[in-house]
């Protein structure tokens, strides 16, 4: 074929975002073909052929997984690929650097409002990263997708990463985070007792933790929204072992995790503050759940959903099947990644805002 000239080969090697925006472009029987000429080896036949053609790139590059034995290069590495990739952000109203005074210290978080004269509900964003990587930036914007299509404010906390923070530390930070945002609910023009959390995999796993430990408290979330999350140390799921290679998400990374967040610190793979399937799931906020098809984390957050349900606590669950962990990073290069990611934005709004009886 003719798109499959050296040049687009040789900069998708590079993972340069231009080249990924051309190849977004093309059909997906001309990714599934690139994906053959970089020789992709695991046999996904349903995995989204654009994600199929960008880890095949990689690969081919010798990249395998995001999180390694030294957490300083991880990141590093981390924000070098997502600033790759990076485009014109999109439109958000007002976007503020803003510094949270907590009780264990001051934090740097980012706040989005799409109608700054309105009073709008609130979403407390934790980001994903392994608990090691990502920050700010890396999840700018998504943030800024969830503010325009979920029609909400979104506060996004930086918290201390680990292995430099304990488990207790991270999780204290982010339950103080959303403690502050109910406090200044009225100069920020909350909506009464619309509160949320959100996070995708790590951050999905910081909200639920969140969501549990706060659970009597006046600064309870009324929704959680959880995307792709890590919720389950302790066990190995069957999806583990059928996409533990070749993608976004490794069973080496997951091993890093392990060792950075709870081995280094002694904390029990069953505990709760790490693995919140274990935790106690009555009264929870209502929790809108969204897997990856293809991802190491698929089955144990569709159990978390099932959990909360046998608990009498609402839960819609979302399953995305062509995807792979950690399509929301890729919105800025693929137009299917951006179009879900919108959908699911809108959709958790519509979950949020439904009838109570």
């Amino acid at each position: 074929m003719q798109i499959l000239n050296s040049s687009l080969k040789q900069r998708l090697h590079k993972g340069q975002g231009t080249a990924a925006r051309l190849l977004n472009k093309l059909p997906d029987r001309a990714h599934e073909a690139l994906a053959q000429v970089l020789a992709y080896p695991y046999q996904y036949p349903d995995l989204d052929p654009f994600i199929k053609c960008m880890m095949a790139a990689q690969l081919k590059q010798g990249k395998v997984g995001f999180i390694g034995a030294d957490p300083i290069q991880s990141r590093q590495q981390f924000d070098r690929q997502i600033e790759s990739i990076a485009s014109t952000p999109t439109a958000v109203k007002r976007v503020e650097e803003v510094r949270l005074n907590l009780p264990s210290g001051d934090i740097a978080a980012r706040y989005y409002h799409p109608a700054p004269h309105k009073k709008l509900p609130l979403i407390v964003f934790y980001h994903g990263g392994g608990f090691v990587v990502g920050g700010l930036d890396s999840h700018d914007e998504f943030c800024r997708l969830m503010a325009v299509h979920a029609n909400a404010q979104v506060l996004s906390v930086a918290y201390p990463l680990a292995p430099e923070a304990s488990p207790q530390q991270i999780i204290q930070v982010c339950e103080e985070a959303l403690a502050w945002a109910y406090q200044h609910r009225r100069q920020m023009k909350i909506l009464k007792n619309r509160i949320a959390v959100a996070g995708d995999s790590a951050g999905g796993n910081i909200a639920a933790v969140v969501a549990q430990r706060s659970v009597h408290s006046a600064y309870a979330p009324e929704a959680q929204f959880l995307i792709y999350p890590a919720l389950d140390f302790k066990s190995r799921h069957p999806s583990f072992f059928a996409y533990k290679d070749g993608l976004v998400l490794t069973e080496q990374d997951i091993d890093f995790v392990t060792h950075h967040y709870a081995t280094q610190h002694q904390v029990a793979l069953d505990d709760p503050i790490i693995s919140p399937t274990f935790g106690k799931l009555k009264k929870l906020a209502s929790a809108f759940v969204v897997t990856a098809g293809h991802d190491v984390l698929h089955d144990e957050a569709e159990i978390y959903a099932h959990k909360l349900r046998q608990n009498q606590v609402t839960a819609k669950y979302v399953e995305y099947l062509d995807q792979a962990h950690g399509f929301i990073n890729l919105s800025f290069v693929s137009s299917r990644a951006k179009k879900l990611s919108i959908e699911m934005c809108e959709n958790f709004r519509k979950f949020w805002d439904r009838p109570r009886h």
